[in-house]
């Protein structure tokens, strides 16, 4: 069997490098998506999660807080007593700023000495880091403004000090290179799968295969295998090309990356071939894969936080393997997350790309009798 679907395989990849079309799909769109996304594509936010640590009982502590309480740009989520509560919140996503006010907050206004706001932020998406803090400084500047027309101060009272996990400088491109792996990567395996055996039945060759001696798992097993060789060197690629070209870290282990990329690629292949085994020409299928791409891109939280979108869509995202594997990637990347920390996310793609795979035999059977 293994020597059959590897012959099957090698005339897979050759096809592909023959045809100069393939080869244009393989290597020409990866490389534009990743320069033009890199550098020109940012985010807007809508709504901010904070959690609130205020060690100072005093009126104008309480005045400021009420500030952010009353703000409509801002959610409280919790309330914190001591350092330690700070980094689980930020660490699931519960949060994305503390604001921290410290014992002394109202003394040393009191004392005209500079008063310290503490804010701390989750700079993973670095977009959403600095619209948040943008919301923050407009209720300092108001407080700030109350309290000096108040007291009879020339000078703004209170200062405020901001610190940014994962992300230290705020740079977008940590945010979005690490995503554009995972989009192109889907763009290209499911390109190449999704056009194979259409183009074999649009070439006419479609009909030798089904008289060779290959069962019909063996002959999607081979035209799986490209795809699956060609997805692994692509995202190697752009990983390499975000970390030494756009100089985004990469803190995780590489072992994790590649278990969550070879499920990725599995529930990626998955799909393409139950286009492929539906399609009858390349135009079927490269309608079937961009009409699958799409809604995947946009419900993966790439472009919008998936938090922001309505309820029935947060559960169509639960079938999208691109919204797993997007958490992998930033995982890995901007966080170092180990492998226990995101077993959350591999088993879903696991379960995926077994029911596509599944269901992709099962149609090439069906059509192929």
């Amino acid at each position: 069997m293994a020597r059959r679907v590897w012959a099957l395989a090698i005339k897979e990849f050759l096809v592909l490098l023959k045809d100069p079309r393939s080869r244009v799909v393989i290597i020409v769109p990866p490389f534009l998506q990743l320069f033009v996304f890199g550098f020109a594509a940012s985010f807007d936010l809508n709504d901010v999660p904070i959690a609130i640590y205020c060690e100072d009982p005093g009126v104008d502590a309480q005045e400021l807080l009420a500030g952010f309480r009353h703000s409509r740009h801002f959610d409280e989520r919790a309330r914190i007593t001591r350092d330690a509560e700070i980094a689980p919140l930020i660490d699931s996503k519960q949060v994305l700023l503390v604001i921290h006010i410290g014992p002394r907050f109202s003394r040393d206004l009191r004392l005209r000495a500079p008063a310290v706001v503490q804010v701390v932020v989750d700079g993973r998406d670095s977009n959403t880091a600095l619209v948040s803090l943008g919301y923050v400084h407009g209720v300092i500047n108001r407080f700030n403004g109350e309290f000096a027309a108040r007291e009879g101060l020339p000078g703004l009272p209170a200062r405020l000090e901001t610190r940014s996990w994962f992300n230290p400088n705020l740079e977008s491109r940590w945010f979005i290179v690490p995503g554009i792996v995972g989009l192109i990567t889907l763009v290209v395996t499911l390109l190449v799968t999704a056009l194979s055996v259409a183009r074999e039945r649009e070439q006419g060759t479609f009909d030798q295969t089904l008289v060779a001696p290959f069962r019909a798992g063996e002959i999607l097993l081979g035209k799986a295998v490209p795809g699956f060789v060609i997805g692994l060197c692509e995202a190697s690629l752009i990983v390499l090309i975000a970390v030494f070209g756009f100089g985004v870290p990469f803190l995780g282990d590489l072992a994790t990356f590649y278990a969550g990329l070879a499920l990725f690629l599995i529930s990626a292949i998955g799909v393409g071939l139950m286009i492929s085994s539906l399609a009858v020409t390349q135009q079927q299928g490269l309608l079937g894969a961009f009409l699958f791409l799409v809604p995947a891109v946009i419900l993966s939280g790439f472009a919008t936080p998936i938090a922001n979108m309505p309820p029935f869509l947060r559960y169509v995202t639960l079938i999208n393997p691109l919204r797993y594997f997007l958490v992998i990637l930033r995982g890995v990347f901007l966080e170092g997350a180990p492998f226990h920390l995101l077993i959350d996310q591999l088993w879903p793609m696991a379960l995926i790309g077994g029911v596509t795979l599944t269901t992709a035999a099962w149609l090439f059977r069906k059509r192929s009798v």
